[in-house]
Order: C-alpha cells, then structure tokens, then sequence
C-alpha cells in the first residue's frame, strides 16, 4: 500500500501544502504573503494571520489536485522549527487537529534538513539521480547559511553556519541600501547580470574554521554607499548594476571559499545547493562551475523547490514515516530547532 503523506510548511511567511506518495510529487500549492513588501521585511504578527487565512484553502487544493481524498493519507509531516513562532503554531496546530481528525500519525520535521532533502523528491516519470551518502550540501537561505555533511536521509552533522548574518539577510539588507524593493536578493541578482562584478571590492569576513560571517560585508557595503554619496548624491542610480555584480560576486566567492576548504578537509566529491539562496543565478553557476572543474558530482535543485514549500517537509516526513518516527500530539513548535533537537 502506497505511503502518502500530506506536507504543511508554515515556518515564515509562505503557507504551503503538498503531496507525495511513496516518494513521488503529486502536489505542491504555496500561498504567500504581499503584505509584508510595504515594510521591507516579514512582520511576524501579520505573518501569523494570514497562515490563519490561508491554511485551509491550500491544504484542501493541494489534496484535491494529487487526486486523492482525505481518507487515502497515511501521515501528517509539519514544520516543527525553526522559524516565527506564530507561524509555526498556525502549521502545528492544523496539523495536529487534522491527524486527530483523521486517526493518522503526526510528523515533526526540521525545517533545514527538509531543505536538504528536496534533493530526493521524485516526479512523476522522472528518473533523476540523487546524492549519494555521504555528500556536503551548501545552504544558504535568508536566515540560514550552513554546511552540512549529509550521512543519510535523517543523519546530517553542520561543519559551519554562520556566527552573525546568513547571506541571504545580506542580499536583502544591502539591497535596501540601494533602494531596492523586498526581497532584495532576486532584484540583486537581476541587475548583476548587466554589470561588472569586478567594479567594486568589499569586505570578506572570516568567522574562523568552517564558519561563516556576513556582518562586516553588510559594514563595508554600508560604508562604501554613504562615502560614495556624499561625493555624488545619484551614485547607486549610474552605477546600480556594478554594484549589484560586485555584491553578489563577493557572497558567492566568500561561500564557495568555505566550501572549497570544506571538501579538501573531508575529500567528500558530491556536493548539493539548498535554500532560497540557490535560487541566485551567480551562486548556481559557481557552484556548478566549481563541480565540473573538479570533476564531482554535483546538484542544484530546480528554483520551484529553493524557496520555502511544503514537498521538502512531505518528503522528509515520508522517510520519517518509513521509520515509525512519530511525534505526540502534545509537540510544540520550536523556534530555534536544531538538528539534534
């Protein structure tokens, strides 16, 4: 008998729902949420509202277009953590009522580690290969930047993360600076493409071991854009795709740096991207660039399954299931969930 299990990812401001079945897509819906653009960030208040507005018709539509009835699920897998913790509480809260409701086991997923996994998500007619053990996996997210050494589907050990900022907090943070709208990383990556990444250089912080730091970077962007300012007010206007370039050719190198240092110290050759930073155009290229110079074995998932979505929390519930690792219904959400958590 098929395991289908329903995916819920609630952990910041997209509300999502998916479908899989025996490790196949059927279905992957995701609502997300324009309020926040106005005030250049996520609000976590207004976060939380709309999960509540939004849950029930994305669950009911991702159900409806796999094809299957409520009755044909065999578990519910939801984002335990980390994240907003009104949001998670709106996904925890959906979930637990549901696998009351429906006499079925309740799932806890770590909500980096689904990020990992969306590398073994399979599609309907699709034979892909996927990584295998063990492999380092790059993830680099908004509020994540780590790398982890993947072992096996639910066994990962991080070898760095970042002591301050995550590198995509520093996209969005300097795209502000230059008058960017949110989320500034993708308009970042937009206006790189017409510019010179070698125009400018900054500050590549480094945090010591395998660990990353992005504060300084944002520091000497900072300071960079106000000196530059005060000599010609219209300097970001004439110069706005150089300096997009510049930035994001520096967070790709100070990453790609890490990773280097990281795969000659364990002499791992299959590496992996993840999380909504990989969806960057420069890093993808690095990135794949890097693997065919060595000759390794690399991959990149496809940008629908970067960003936050519930197939990555359906398919890490699904290996999870295949191990009767259920959890109680008196789980709570956990803002700061880590993998050992």
């Amino acid at each position: 008998m098929s395991a289908v299990i329903l995916g819920i990812e609630s952990s910041c401001d997209d509300t999502s729902a998916a479908v899989i079945a025996d490790g196949v897509i059927l279905s992957n819906r995701i609502a997300g949420q324009e309020v926040h653009r106005k005030y250049g960030g996520v609000v976590p208040e207004l976060a939380s509202r709309a999960h509540q507005q939004n849950i029930v018709p994305v669950v009911d539509l991702a159900i409806r277009e796999a094809g299957i009835a409520a009755g044909d699920i065999s578990a519910v897998g939801f984002t335990r953590g980390p994240g907003l913790m009104g949001s998670l509480l709106v996904g925890a809260s959906f979930s637990k009522g549901l696998s009351l409701s429906l006499g079925i086991p309740l799932i806890e997923v770590n909500h980096l580690q689904a990020h990992v996994l969306v590398h073994y998500i399979r599609e309907p007619g699709n034979t892909a290969r996927v990584p295998s053990f063990p492999f380092i996996c790059l993830l680099v997210s908004g509020g994540h930047t780590q790398l982890i050494i993947v072992r096996d589907h639910l066994s990962m050990e991080i070898a760095g993360q970042t002591i301050d900022d995550a590198a995509g907090e520093a996209f969005d943070k300097c795209a502000k600076l230059m008058g960017l709208p949110y989320p500034g990383g993708p308009w970042i990556d937009k206006h790189a493409k017409e510019g010179n990444p070698a125009a400018y250089a900054f500050a590549r912080p480094s945090a010591g071991g395998f660990d990353y730091s992005f504060s300084g970077l944002k520091t000497s962007f900072l300071y960079f854009i106000r000196d530059r300012e005060k000599e010609d007010p219209g300097f970001i206007e004439k110069n706005l795709s150089d300096l997009c370039a510049s930035l994001q050719h520096t967070i790709v190198e100070i990453l790609m740096h890490n990773l280097d240092r990281l795969v000659t110290h364990t002499g791992i050759g299959t590496l992996a991207l993840a999380g909504g930073v990989a969806a960057n155009s420069g890093l993808r290229e690095a990135f794949a660039g890097y693997g065919a110079g060595k000759g390794f074995d690399v991959f990149i998932p496809k940008p629908a399954y970067t960003t936050d979505n519930a197939a990555m929390i359906a398919i890490t519930a699904y290996y999870r299931y295949l191990r009767k690792e259920y959890s109680a219904q008196d789980i709570a959400p956990d803002a700061r969930f880590g993998f050992s958590s």
